[in-house]
């Protein structure tokens, strides 16, 4: 009896401020699936934002628990690929003439804590804006190729055809860390689904992404960033405030 009237006590003065609805049940859980393009950054583009062009398809799955209105911490696995190509440029004149490029697969696994500006993670419809970041882990299979490399375009001169031979040498990464940043919209479509738009920066701490350092730019590290569209469905149910169950 004690804790029944502690209950309604408590509902009285929240009524004042949001629906009992949304005090009483709640999702705890949210799962997701999005198709995403997978955009490649680095050396092997002169595009500052990424090379669109080489743009990659996969999917991001992810699983989320809700901690309150502001935050959720998710669980992201990333499938896709990267790719970057010299050749594909007119622009600077000497891309076509150097000429390399890679692909890879990727897989990443991060986790991400995700902050809601408006604290409306128990709404049920509308937009919602959203921030994250975290860490990750993305796993890679990088294959470079320089077989089109003209070299007498560089002329006897150049110390290219060194440089080439020392990122030849040069191991390449299989694993390596990145601290994705992002950025998402959410629509609510009813109780249980939302759609969802976001575009995730990685910051990677590698220069050999691409397979090339030292024969194109070794001041700056190479990074990819993805960009998506999906679904998300919500499981779980809580009592927020801790009542005991009322039957009739």
């Amino acid at each position: 009896m004690h804790n029944s009237l502690k209950c309604i006590i408590i509902i009285i003065v929240a009524s004042s401020h949001f629906s009992l609805q949304a005090q009483v049940n709640v999702a705890k859980y949210e799962i997701g699936i999005a198709a995403a393009g997978f955009i490649y950054q680095g050396d092997l583009t002169p595009n500052r934002f990424g090379s669109f062009e080489t743009m990659r398809f996969g999917i991001n799955i992810h699983g989320s628990k809700i901690m309150g209105r502001s935050f959720l911490v998710r669980v992201n696995i990333a499938i896709g690929g990267l790719k970057g190509d010299d050749g594909i440029y007119n622009e600077p004149e000497f891309r076509k003439q150097r000429n390399f490029n890679f692909r890879s697969p990727v897989t990443e696994l991060s986790l991400l804590l995700v902050w809601n500006p408006l604290a409306s993670n128990y709404a049920d419809r509308g937009f919602s804006p959203y921030l994250f970041g975290g860490a990750g882990l993305s796993v890679v299979n990088i294959k470079r190729d320089w077989s089109n490399f003209n070299a007498a375009y560089f002329g006897d001169g150049s110390d290219l055809p060194d440089r080439i031979a020392a990122d030849a040498a040069q191991s390449l990464p299989r694993l390596t860390p990145v601290i994705p940043l992002g950025v998402g919209i959410r629509y609510g479509l009813t109780q249980r689904i939302a759609i969802n738009a976001e575009t995730s920066y990685r910051l990677t701490f590698t220069d050999y992404l691409d397979g090339f350092s030292q024969a194109a730019n070794p001041a700056k590290k190479d990074h990819y960033q993805t960009i998506s569209v999906g679904a998300i469905y919500r499981i779980g149910k809580k009592n927020m405030l801790d009542c005991p169950v009322v039957r009739y």
